[in-house]
């Protein structure tokens, strides 16, 4: 069964555009990943600073694998989380 992640991350105004470039490299790199099925990056119109990230895995494995990846700790641990003012994650079995 296919696995979702719902990310909400928050960010100051002045570190939105750091957020958004290291989102989009993400992106690129994490739909290169064997196991990855969908990585969508939002950016809210009417909320500067938040953005909603929707992951789908072929399972859970796979997420893992994406956590584990040179990438994600080098853009999302390193670059993105340290700029968060908050971050929300929801976790899924896709039906």
């Amino acid at each position: 069964m296919a696995y979702a992640v719902i990310a909400r991350y928050f960010c100051e105004p002045a570190d939105e555009t750091t957020v958004r470039a290291a989102l989009l490299k993400v992106r690129e790199h994490t739909r290169a990943e064997p196991a990855n099925l969908a990585y969508e990056v939002h950016a809210e119109t009417e909320a500067p600073g938040s953005f909603v990230l929707y992951e789908q895995y072929a399972d859970r494995a796979g997420f893992d694998a994406h956590k584990a990846a040179e990438h994600f700790n080098e853009l999302i641990v390193q670059t993105i989380w340290p700029l968060l003012t908050d971050r929300k994650v929801t976790f899924a079995e896709v039906l």
